[in-house]
């Protein structure tokens, strides 16, 4: 069994240096069993780990790294994530507080009944509420 892979998770494999163990199990877990993701999630890690480009905190060939890191990933895009945004994404975002983008993953993870790997907080809540298992948050 798979997990939902939100930006969060995503972004600490990339970022991170000294990877957590928590997401080192992570990702052996999506290595051996793989992920899927709403298709925003290429949008959403890349803008966010362009960031530190910006910042000057990180240079283009870390930048080009960590995306290549998560490409060698057995990730799958929902392509029907998008078709969902305006009912049930945005449904679930009010009924927690959550962006439009945090309530795709969740959604995929109800579709799917997947556990939803993130360290958003906030997300974590309301995946819970929901009944949906979460890993790392």
């Amino acid at each position: 069994m798979g997990v939902v892979l939100d930006a969060s998770c995503s972004l600490a494999l990339a970022l991170d240096e000294e990877v957590p163990a928590e997401i080192v199990r992570l990702f052996e877990r999506i290595t051996d069993e793989g992920a899927t993701v709403p298709s925003i999630w290429r949008y959403e890690v890349a803008n966010v780990l362009l960031l530190p480009v910006r910042r000057q905190r990180i240079d283009v060939e870390s930048f080009q790294a960590g995306l290549a890191d998560l490409e060698r990933l057995p990730v799958a895009v929902d392509g029907s994530s998008s078709d969902r945004a305006w009912d049930e994404g945005a449904s679930i975002a009010r009924r927690h507080g959550l962006t439009v983008y945090d309530a795709a993953y969740l959604e995929l993870a109800i579709r799917l009944a997947l556990p939803l790997a993130t360290l958003d907080r906030k997300l974590a809540q309301a995946a819970r509420a929901e009944g949906v298992e979460v890993i790392g948050g």
